[in-house]
């Protein structure tokens, strides 16, 4: 699914009302018939609604929500529009001339003084004042509104957008004058904001109401954001054909693990065999024989010369995928071997964890990585390679900047991890849930996206499909052992059983 600016958005819209034949207050009706089904849902016909609209169309769709409440049998509307310009939109002015023809309606056009009504608990503000079309943060009054509805308590429903979020970016704006949804009524597709943290407590739970924009424009405009589902990903997937032996599926070679760490190595070893690859060898420390192959005996293991840690990178067999990372330390030895690794130019090269905490340490490691190379740093491995973050948006910035500038696939992990192409292409993953934050979870994705790798997909493609079947089997072990008794483990065990749901399209 895209994810387009507001300006894009703006341009489907009236592709939309071209291609069928219809106004833009059609449109704005069609938004407003599902915003009011959705409410109709969740709210008893005694609720007392307060409706806050501003002068633009999403002041429009929020008069135009009132209305169809009123005339679902809603007693109690209140209606309040903001007209302190004496100017509204086209359509904004024809929902306030249906709305108004009402008997009994409660409506207030406000152009000077505002005596805000009491909210409380009990009470749910629609909020109408802005949405994708603003352009500026909100100011003077706005503010005030804003921070009264925020300090009432009461139950509050965004359409479109919280006013004063923008689709985007929003690394200028004080969230303290942002309305703070509890429930965002986005429209067809979401906004690019709607995935970073720093907006997670205004948007509150958010909800796509599809109003059957234009595919055909859809298709043609493009967009640099795209949110992954289950059929972005089913298309990629190699079948598997009968007469194929182990060789046919890659075999991934995994520098893992240290004393102390082994279990890094397990987790990424199981994932790796659950996920496809043909064979999986592990090297690790001299001490990690007799955890892996009993751990793990699908696997095989080569031992290092040094006991505890990894001291040599060597390749000496054929591997369609090199994973280093999980569990390996930052010995200076383990440093040094990573550096000659890097030397050799290998290709389908996948770190992670201690890899990039190697590379931290050591930063002219960075120049070194070979072409698509796949890093799968999480918020704190990230900001120790390329700096300090003040946000999350600002992260997404730099991981584009810096997979561009070293040409590598970035994989930034979290609640909604984005996978950073070379190209600027961002693809952000949907599945997955707070139960995958437990240790070796991490280890687990490596393992992932190594198999597949090592069943030939290319590096864009092994990285992107890796991250939602992760997600997805972590999905599928909390529907049994719930998110507070989940494991990396589980999370490894459900991963064949995740691909098959995508295969058959149960997802």
């Amino acid at each position: 699914m895209k994810i387009f600016t507001s300006q894009a958005i703006h341009e489907l819209d009236s592709a939309t009302c071209e291609a069928q034949q219809i106004s833009s207050i059609d449109l704005m009706e069609r938004a407003a018939e599902l915003v009011a089904d959705e409410l109709n849902s969740r709210f008893l016909p005694g609720q007392r609604f307060v409706v806050m609209a501003g002068p633009g169309n999403n002041g429009g769709d929020a008069l135009a929500v009132a209305r169809m409440l009123i005339e679902r049998g809603y007693k109690r509307v209140e209606v309040f529009l903001f007209n302190v310009t004496g100017k509204l939109s086209h359509d904004c002015d024809e929902e306030r001339k249906k709305l108004i023809t009402i008997d009994g309606v409660d409506f207030t056009e406000v152009s000077r003084e505002f005596n805000p009504p009491y909210l409380g608990e009990k009470d749910v503000v629609i909020d109408g004042l802005f949405g994708s079309g603003l352009n500026k943060p909100l100011m003077g009054g706005f503010v005030a509104v804003t921070r009264y509805i925020n300090e009432s308590g009461a139950y509050i429903v965004s359409i479109d957008l919280p006013s004063g979020l923008f689709g985007e970016w929003n690394s200028h704006v004080n969230r303290r004058d942002i309305v703070h949804a509890n429930l965002t009524l986005a429209f067809q597709m979401p906004r690019l904001s709607f995935f970073f943290e720093e907006n997670y407590n205004v948007l509150g739970e958010w909800k796509l109401l599809d109003i059957d924009l234009d595919e055909a424009k859809i298709k043609e405009l493009p967009a640099e954001y795209m949110l992954v589902e289950s059929r972005n990903i089913r298309p990629l997937l190699h079948k598997r054909l009968p007469f194929t032996g182990k060789r046919d599926y890659g075999s991934a070679m995994l520098f893992a693990g240290s004393t102390g760490m082994m279990g890094a190595a397990v987790m990424c070893a199981r994932a790796t065999l659950k996920s496809g690859a043909g064979l999986a060898t592990v090297h690790g420390p001299k001490s990690g024989i007799p955890i892996l192959q009993t751990a793990v005996p699908e696997a095989m293991f080569e031992p290092d010369r040094h006991e505890h840690f990894i001291s040599d990178m060597r390749i000496h067999h054929d591997h369609q995928a090199i994973a280093v990372g999980p569990g390996i330390g930052t010995a200076d030895q383990t440093i040094d071997a990573l550096e000659a690794l890097l030397k050799t130019g290998v290709s389908s090269l996948v770190l992670d964890a201690d890899a990039l905490n190697c590379i931290s340490k050591r930063p002219s490691l960075l120049s070194l990585l070979p072409a698509k190379t796949i890093i799968t740093p999480h918020i704190g491995e990230f900001d120790r390679l390329f700096g300090e973050q003040r946000s999350s948006e600002d992260r997404l910035k730099t991981a584009v900047e810096m997979a561009r500038q070293y040409n590598i696939i970035i994989v930034l992990k979290g609640h909604y991890t984005a996978t950073v192409r070379p190209t600027g292409r961002v693809y952000i993953n949907p599945t997955g849930n707070p139960g995958m934050a437990t240790a070796g979870a991490g280890d687990v994705l490596t393992g992932v996206i190594s198999a597949f790798l090592a069943q030939g997909y290319r590096p864009e493609h092994a990285a992107t499909i890796g991250v939602f079947v992760h997600g997805l089997a972590g999905d599928m072990a909390t529907e049994e052992m719930g998110e507070f008794g989940l494991t990396a483990v589980d999370i490894a065990n459900y991963v064949g059983r995740a691909i098959r749901m995508i295969i058959d399209k149960k997802v």
